[in-house]
């Protein structure tokens, strides 16, 4: 793989066998961090489980307490007489039938975050095939279908992250930008952490947590210690 000079030159301040403590790690990050963009931080943490058993489904969402840097974008699917009290409460889009056929047919995916009443589950139901694999696709479990729109939307807009697994048992979130510093992204990746701690299954046997890596968007993969942490 074709490898830039600016990454060849950060990756050299890594060192690629050792596992750092949290503030360690981000301290990297920071220092590799050579875009001329704000760089988004992310966290890759890869777990004893397999995703292909029901019983073994890590999946929630939490707050992140400095966010993530980034406003989503969020459409909220409600009735008619509610569509005012979304906008109201910062949605950037809000309807009926109206924004399922604009999804069916003009391919409208212009937001980032979905919510749902659950007197509309029916009609957004029938997106599943479209919604589904962007990871559109309000669930109560990440409390996008919910009656309290007003607080779901503010949730979202303050820092609110969906977590769940791929394919290769690997949660993938950002957890901030590159600007926060090493303290707030620490904390963020705390919150994180402990949250999908919680939401260990039953029947997740041996180590829960294998390994845990955050990297800026451009920048090279930085192990973190995060047995420590647990």
């Amino acid at each position: 793989m074709f490898r830039g000079k600016n990454y060849k030159e950060s990756a050299k301040l890594v060192d690629r066998t050792a596992a750092y403590d949290p503030a360690e790690a981000f301290d990297l990050v920071i220092k590799a961090a050579k875009a001329k963009f704000d760089e988004t931080v992310e966290l890759h943490i890869k777990l004893g489980v397999d995703s292909r058993h029901a019983d073994q489904q890590v999946r929630g969402a939490i707050v992140l307490p400095h966010g993530t840097g980034k406003t989503p974008r969020v459409l909220v699917f409600c009735k008619d007489e509610r569509v005012q009290e979304a906008i109201d409460a910062g949605a950037d889009f809000a309807g009926g039938q109206d924004l399922v056929d604009r999804i069916q047919k003009e391919n409208f995916f212009d937001y980032d975050v979905v919510v749902a009443t659950p007197d509309m589950m029916s009609i957004v139901g029938r997106l599943g095939k479209v919604l589904g694999p962007k990871g559109l696709m309000p669930t109560p479990k990440a409390g996008t279908v919910t009656p309290n729109i007003a607080q779901a939307i503010e949730e979202i807009k303050a820092g609110k992250i969906e977590y769940r697994l791929d394919k290769t048992n690997i949660i993938h979130c950002p957890i901030g930008k590159v600007s926060f510093g090493t303290e707030k992204l620490v904390d963020n990746f705390q919150t994180l952490l402990d949250a999908v701690n919680k939401a260990k299954p039953a029947a997740a046997k041996g180590q829960y947590i294998r390994s845990c890596v955050t990297a800026s968007t451009m920048g090279p993969g930085v192990k973190i210690n995060a047995l420590k942490q647990a």
